[in-house]
């Protein structure tokens, strides 16, 4: 009796110091990994919480590991490592929201909508939730849902921008023009500087014919970002539209100082030169965006040669 017990004592023993040692070795990683995130040693950082996760699939550890994953744009482990989490507690609705923004980058908008369903099944006062449920709904073509969605998100938080600015998107797509203005004009009211809110609100008041109003837009876009692409090309596009060839010639000018390895904007340059009868110009802005966007030559070369022969049948030279 005294030899058994001797040794099942002995194995006993050994298995709690096998405990205390996997204990300390899990709490030397996690915190390694933090301080490695918190470094900047993305790479380092994710070693160690795979291997504490290994020792302890504690929630806490599976969100760093799933956070530093989308961090290193490994969306894929991202996604794995939160079904793992929501797997073990159906309950963690920072975990489902997690779950749905990573679904959102994968393009998988069903089971973005099935997170947030989860997620508002637990809490139906969270606005996080009902504004995801409302990007899944867009994602699968469903205005109506979305809108829907994201008028409850904003019941739930009145001050929340970017439902705002997603409802004012989908009325604008269903051509809802007075309503998409009336929501920018609250984008506008909590954040002055809100550029893709001033962006739409430009695109909607030109497609209106409102075009002063729009230019307007355009340009506090512009001043609030000198770097905007997308504001130079939209009014470059209305100068020329408006017959403004000068004005718009010197928009894509002042662009290209800024941003000279933008193809699209010496493609747009160079139809304002065509159209200013400037052939060598146009043609010199055709090689360069050639050179920089060499896997879109044949739209670009194509884009020239249309618009070189149109303005050709239309007797501008």
């Amino acid at each position: 009796m005294g030899l058994l017990s001797s040794l099942f004592g002995k194995n006993q023993s050994d298995e709690n110091e096998q405990e205390k040692q996997d204990k300390k070795n899990f709490d030397i990683l996690k915190y390694d990994g933090i301080r490695a995130r918190n470094m900047g040693k993305l790479d380092y950082a994710i070693k160690c919480f795979e291997e504490a996760v290994a020792l302890n699939d504690e929630n806490e550890t599976l969100g760093l590991l799933a956070s530093a994953y989308l961090q290193a744009n490994r969306t894929d482990d991202a996604r794995i490592t939160l079904d793992r989490l929501v797997a073990k507690d159906e309950t963690n609705i920072q975990a489902l929201l997690s779950l749905a923004s990573v679904c959102f980058l994968q393009e998988d908008y069903d089971g973005m909508n099935n997170a947030c369903q989860k997620a508002i099944a637990i809490d139906d006062k969270n606005a996080q939730a009902y504004y995801l449920a409302g990007k899944a709904a867009h994602g699968m073509k469903n205005g109506i849902q979305a809108i829907v969605m994201l008028t409850k998100a904003l019941a739930q938080n009145e001050s929340y921008t970017e439902a705002y600015l997603l409802r004012a998107e989908i009325l604008w797509e269903m051509r809802q023009a007075k309503d998409a203005l009336d929501d920018l004009e609250q984008v506008l009211k909590l954040n002055p500087e809100q550029e893709e809110a001033l962006l739409l609100k430009a695109t909607i008041h030109i497609q209106l014919g409102q075009t002063e109003e729009g230019e307007k837009c355009l340009d506090q876009v512009i001043s609030l970002n000198p770097f905007h692409v997308k504001a130079y090309l939209l009014k470059g596009s209305l100068l020329t539209e408006e017959k403004k060839l000068d004005q718009a010639l010197e928009n894509y000018q002042e662009a290209i100082e800024l941003i000279p390895q933008d193809a699209q904007l010496y493609q747009e340059r160079g139809r304002v030169r065509l159209l200013m009868g400037d052939k060598d110009g146009a043609t010199e802005d055709m090689k360069k965006a050639i050179e920089l966007a060499p896997e879109k030559e044949n739209l670009i070369s194509g884009h020239f040669d249309n618009f070189e022969k149109n303005n050709l049948q239309t007797g501008i030279y």
